[in-house]
């Protein structure tokens, strides 16, 4: 699977991606993206990158990467595991993959839904389900 940021500038080989992709609420990803963050997921292994990539870790556990030249949004990698969210946008009808999960559903706007049936996690749900406290999301 291939992928690219909105400029060409960054783009992204992915050997395997994981099933489903998923939605997150959370206030940060809702600021980075401005809406949910849509991710497809891939193991740290499966996943080269080219181009301007910059990081920055807003929370003990995971960094966040977009395009240096653009601003395109990439992806969410956890530390531990070095696991990646990798941003839907990136690949062509997100990568063909159906919505399987949405995070943080009791923190998202009001007007804001998505259709089907799918796992749907509150906050504390997610952060269990993780195994992520409250510290480590500061």
């Amino acid at each position: 699977m291939n992928g690219h940021c909105m400029c060409n500038a960054v783009t992204v080989d992915v050997a395997a991606l994981g099933p489903g992709m998923t939605a997150c609420h959370c206030e940060m990803c809702r600021r980075w993206t401005g809406t949910a963050f849509v991710a497809v997921h891939a193991k740290g292994a499966d996943v080269a990158w080219k181009g301007p990539v910059k990081t920055g870790s807003f929370s003990t556990w995971a960094t966040r990467g977009w395009c240096d030249d653009c601003g395109s949004t990439l992806f969410y990698r956890i530390k531990e595991d070095g696991s990646y969210g990798l941003s839907t946008g990136l690949f062509d009808n997100a990568a063909d993959h159906a919505l399987t999960g949405e995070y943080y559903v009791d923190e998202k706007p009001e007007g804001w839904a998505f259709a089907g049936d799918h796992t749907r996690m509150t906050r504390a749900e997610a952060l269990a389900h993780f195994g992520v406290t409250e510290e480590d999301m500061q």
